[in-house]
């Protein structure tokens, strides 16, 4: 388990898979949520220890985000939430068999949109829509403005949008470099300090990936 420091949640994360998938799990002390399962649900169970799973977000439908969803659904009764673009790709097995993988669809229990905020325990999540990697990939923005943390960085949850010095493939069935370019520009603009975790590789901040990323696809 490793931890991302930041003083407003508690965001600790496992490296799975042979994509090395970033899983997310995030806690206020009053409610918990993990972020794009991609396989091992037990070693999530492990990880979650005694705290309550309340939710289990998407970011997008691929494989490797969504892998160990139904499987943690069905042990915990944790509320499945996804974009309402990219929930159909979740929840239908033909669909989800489409990306040629052995992979089990999981029931979407709330869909979300461009702006809409997530509720979970104390935490006020934005969704931003970021189209490009798949029609239906979203971030999540913990900021202080939709929260209790006035005095705090923002966090971003940035799926397979934004990595450390990269940005998501574009080339997948439903992918779009013109998407992509009109969404990182959205992220552009949120403030420098706002950390930004993953679906992949390390941990940034928007600042770091402004020149590195947001430069090269204005």
């Amino acid at each position: 388990m490793r931890n991302i420091t930041t003083t407003c949640v508690d965001i600790e994360y496992l490296v799975l898979g042979m994509l090395e998938n970033n899983v997310y799990i995030v806690s206020d002390g009053e409610a918990t949520f993990v972020v794009d399962p991609s396989i091992q649900p037990d070693a999530i169970l492990e990880a979650l220890g005694s705290r309550t799973l309340d939710a289990i977000i998407l970011t997008h439908h691929h494989f490797d985000h969504i892998g160990a969803a139904c499987a943690l659904r069905e042990a915990t009764g944790a509320t499945v939430i996804a974009s309402d673009i990219d929930a159909p790709y979740i929840a239908d097995q033909d669909l989800v068999a489409r990306d040629s993988r052995k992979t089990t669809a999981c029931p979407v229990d709330q869909t979300v949109s461009d702006g809409d905020i997530v509720k979970v325990g104390n935490m006020a999540w934005k969704v931003i829509l970021t189209p490009g990697h798949t029609r239906g990939s979203m971030c999540l923005l913990l900021s202080p403005e939709f929260g209790k943390y006035p005095d705090k960085a923002p966090v971003l949850l940035s799926g397979d949008t934004l990595f450390y010095g990269s940005i998501g493939r574009t080339d997948f069935e439903g992918g779009s470099l013109d998407d992509m370019r009109a969404s990182l520009k959205k992220l552009a603009m949120l403030p420098d300090d706002t950390v930004v975790a993953p679906g992949h590789s390390e941990t940034t901040t928007i600042g770091a990936e402004r020149q590195r990323v947001f430069a090269c696809y204005a």
